[in-house]
């Protein structure tokens, strides 16, 4: 099995709902060593309050739950308008449950006794679309945002302001957190700060936050 980079898991919202006890505080002790959030529940009920007041970016649910079922869980997301990926975990081999997860295309079917590097390597094959899909989006807007200056110094620091945003577009860095991460003077920080505010690209929010407005950036292939 290739080795897998699961440092890439630590941006993502896991809701995981499994109605036995033990097995939901084992494995959820795991995962938040690896991922941002776990949302851990026993119940269907308690599990879709989550994905209405919570970002959830992949579902790890089991089958039979003693009330309810995790395939009908599932479909009532669907019918609901929810395209979360999803990965189902069962103690039974039954072809029907398969043949239910195949017509609901779920990403993928664990078979208990979970193997946590069995599960971690499944989450990260879920979510790899997303990774790379994010990892384009901030290239692009690193791209975007080196033709708006001019001084090459300021490239490193770029990098690094888009590359540390969180999932809300905010930087939470101060001028000294960042020298310390990036070999740029405080001259260059403060320049290149003052020149994104005035485009409307970097706001401060308050010290050491930052908002970015990706919307303001320019356009590439206009500035040629």
């Amino acid at each position: 099995m290739n080795r897998r980079d699961f440092e890439c898991l630590e941006r993502f919202n896991v809701l995981y709902l499994e109605d036995e006890i033990d097995l939901l505080k084992h494995t959820t002790d795991v995962l938040v060593d690896f991922v941002h959030n776990v949302y851990a529940t026993q119940t269907c009920e308690e599990a879709m309050k989550i994905m209405r007041t919570k970002k959830v970016d992949v579902i790890i649910s089991d089958i039979l739950l003693k009330n309810g079922n995790g395939i009908e869980f599932l479909q009532e997301l669907k019918s609901l308008g929810y395209d979360t990926p999803a990965i189902l975990t069962t103690a039974y081999t039954d072809t029907e449950y398969l043949l239910d997860a195949i017509k609901l295309k779920v990403e993928n079917y664990i078979v208990k006794p979970i193997s946590i590097k069995e599960l971690l390597n499944s989450l990260h094959d879920v979510l790899l679309p997303k990774i790379q899909s994010r990892e384009i989006h901030r290239s692009y807007n690193i791209i975007k945002t080196i033709s708006a200056v001019t001084d090459g110094k300021q490239v490193e620091l770029i990098k690094f302001i888009i590359k540390n945003l969180d999932d809300d577009n905010l930087l939470n860095y101060s001028y000294n957190d960042i020298m310390e991460r990036v070999d740029v003077s405080k001259p260059t920080v403060i320049k290149l700060f003052k020149q994104l505010a005035d485009l409307g690209i970097l706001t401060k929010i308050q010290n050491g936050k930052y908002r970015f407005d990706e919307s303001q950036l320019p356009n590439p292939e206009n500035t040629i």
